[in-house]
């Protein structure tokens, strides 16, 4: 069974801890329709087209 040769230092686990832990922001597309940003394969909040097509009407957002 595989164990460590030597303690591994409180410095050297939190800067690996804090490393894996680093959180990704998604990136954000402008809407063909109006120009706002939106999460990527979602309909968008503010018109509700997506790929060019209105899936949803502005009245079920209110």
């Amino acid at each position: 069974m595989p164990v460590p040769k030597r303690k591994v230092s409180k410095s050297r686990k939190k800067m690996r801890k804090a490393y894996n832990s680093v959180m990704q922001l998604p990136q954000l597309i402008e809407c063909s329709n109006c120009g706002e940003k939106t999460l990527p394969h979602r309909v968008c909040n503010h018109c509700g087209f997506y790929k060019g097509q209105q899936v949803i009407s502005k009245e079920a957002f209110v």
